[in-house]
Order: structure tokens, then sequence, then C-alpha cells
């Protein structure tokens, strides 16, 4: 069914205004919470978001948890727009898009540029996961990795 040209002149999507909405409340749970402490309730907030989520995308985001905690421990989880995400300096360095977040045909690990994965003039700073292969999770693992240090 096409939008109407009122929905297309509202600018947002009802999605991304939920995404907003989460992240004005990360923000204020944020405030609330010092030190180690917000550590380990990242790390919960994260596995309760990922409870929430459709099943293909749970295991996804599970799997993917799993890796980035393993690969660069050294990274705090927090939600960041009510997706997992990871955080280094306080800078959101990855995060996990699940496909239903915005009705996407795939689920998104992304980057941000504080992980400096820089390979020339363009590079790829988001990738479609579709299926965690062994070759999947060593590249993730491998990205993880470079954009942590």
């Amino acid at each position: 069914m096409a939008n109407t040209k009122a929905e297309q002149s509202e600018g947002f999507t009802a999605e991304e205004r939920d995404a907003m909405k989460e992240r004005a409340k990360e923000v204020r749970t944020a405030r609330r919470r010092s030190g180690g402490k917000a550590k380990a309730d990242g790390d919960a907030d994260i596995r309760a978001k990922i409870a929430e989520m459709e099943d293909a995308d749970r295991v996804l985001a599970e799997r993917v948890h799993e890796l980035v905690r393993a690969a660069a421990p050294g990274l705090e989880p927090k939600l960041w727009y009510g997706m997992p995400a990871y955080a280094k300096d306080g800078k959101v360095l990855c995060f996990f898009q699940s496909a239903a977040k915005f009705k996407a045909r795939y689920a998104t690990l992304g980057f941000n540029d504080v992980a400096t994965l820089d390979d020339g003039a363009m590079w790829p700073t988001a990738f479609a996961l579709t299926n965690l292969t062994t070759d999947v999770e060593a590249h993730i693992t491998d990205l993880v990795t470079k954009a942590a240090t």
C-alpha cells in the first residue's frame, strides 16, 4: 500500500521515530549508571533486547554478541537506538541491526567511523547478515578485532 502524501511529509517513519524514542530513553538510563556497573548493565540490556527479537534475528544477534565480546572484551556493551552496540571510549564502534528493526530483508552488522576500518578511498561500513557460517564468524571476529585496536 502506498504512503499518503501526509505520511510522506512527516519526515520520519514510525520505525525511525521509535528508534529516536529508544535513544532518548537510553541516554536517560546511562546518566543514572556509573563505572563498572554500567558495563554489566549494558550487557544485560543487550541480552534483554536480543530476547525480544524475532527468531531469525535473535539467533544472529546472540552469536554476534558472543563474537564481539570474545574478540574485544574491552568494548562497552550498550543499547544504541534500541540496537545492541559496542562502544570504545564512549563512542559506538559497531552495532547489530535486526532485519525487523526497519523492516529490511536482512540483519546488518555496522561499524561507525571510530572503527577506522579504512582501506583505500572506499570501504564497507555495514555488512548484511543472513547466516553465520564459520567463514562469516571468522570475518566478524577479524573486523571487530581490527576495529577495536
